[in-house]
C-alpha cells in the first residue's frame, strides 16, 4: 500500500512539473511573438518610439502609449524598409527596428554569417547608394531560398563564378560600416531588389546572357533581375 502511494505521488509530481514546464515555454513563446499596435502600452512601446524618434520617423512623446501618431510613424518606417505597412509592430518590424532579441544571431544567421554577407556586399556594391547595398545583400539571401542555387549562405557566395569579387580579390578588402548595416537590414527583411536573384552593372557585364534577364528595378549602377 505504501509503495502504491509513493507511486501515485510520484506521478502527481511528474504531471505538475510537466504542466509547469509547458506553462513556462508557452509564456516564453508568447514573448517572442509579441507585437505592439494601437492601444498597446508598456516598455516595448517606449523602445519602439525611441527607435523611431532616433531615426526621424516619430516626433511625439516617448510615453509608452501606442496611439495614432506612433502608428503613423511605424507605417512610414515599414514603407521605407519594404515591410508590410500595417502599422503593427510585429516580429519583422521589431527586428528591423532593433527592438527585443539579442545581439547574437539574427534571423538564424550566426555572427560569422553576417560578417561574410557584409564582406561580399561591401566588395560587390562599393560606391553604390545605401539602398543598392541592401539590395545586393538581399539578392544573396534570395538565392538561398531559390531552387536554382545552394541553400546555404556560404554555398551561394562560394558558388563558382557567382561573384566577381571572389575572382578579383575584392572580397579581401576592408568591410565598410555601411555594408555591415546593409547585411543586417537585408537579414531583417528589407529587400529593395524586389525579390531579384541576379544583378549586374551594364557598363561592366561581359556575359550576354545576363542582359536577357527581366529587369525588376534599377538602383545606382546596378540592374536587379529575376
Amino acid at each position: 500500500m505504501e509503495n502504491k502511494l509513493k507511486y501515485v505521488w510520484a506521478m502527481i509530481i511528474v504531471v505538475l512539473v510537466n504542466i509547469l514546464v509547458i506553462s513556462i515555454v508557452t509564456n516564453l513563446g508568447g514573448s517572442v511573438l509579441t507585437l505592439s499596435k494601437v492601444g498597446s502600452q508598456g516598455e516595448e512601446v517606449k523602445s519602439i518610439q525611441t527607435k523611431l524618434s532616433n531615426q526621424g520617423y516619430y516626433k511625439g512623446k516617448i510615453d509608452g502609449i501606442f496611439g495614432s501618431q506612433t502608428k503613423s510613424a511605424v507605417v512610414s518606417f515599414q514603407k521605407a524598409k519594404g515591410l508590410t505597412a500595417d502599422g503593427i509592430a510585429g516580429p519583422k518590424t521589431l527586428a528591423a527596428l532593433g527592438v527585443g532579441g539579442s545581439a547574437g544571431a539574427q534571423g538564424g544567421f550566426s555572427s560569422n554569417d553576417v560578417t561574410l554577407l557584409a564582406r561580399v556586399t561591401s566588395a560587390e556594391s562599393r560606391g553604390e547608394p545605401y539602398t543598392g547595398q541592401v539590395a545586393v545583400a538581399a539578392v544573396i539571401l534570395n538565392r538561398i531560398e531559390h531552387p536554382s542555387f545552394p541553400n546555404t549562405l556560404a554555398g551561394v557566395i562560394y558558388q563558382p563564378g557567382a561573384f566577381s569579387c571572389l575572382n578579383d580579390g575584392g572580397i579581401n578588402a576592408p568591410i565598410s560600416d555601411s555594408a555591415y548595416k546593409a547585411a543586417r537590414d537585408a537579414i531583417n527583411g528589407w529587400d529593395p531588389s524586389g525579390g531579384a536573384i541576379y544583378y549586374y552593372n551594364p557598363a561592366k557585364a561581359t556575359s550576354s546572357w545576363i542582359f536577357s534577364r527581366p529587369v525588376i528595378t534599377v538602383i545606382g549602377d546596378h540592374r536587379f533581375c529575376s
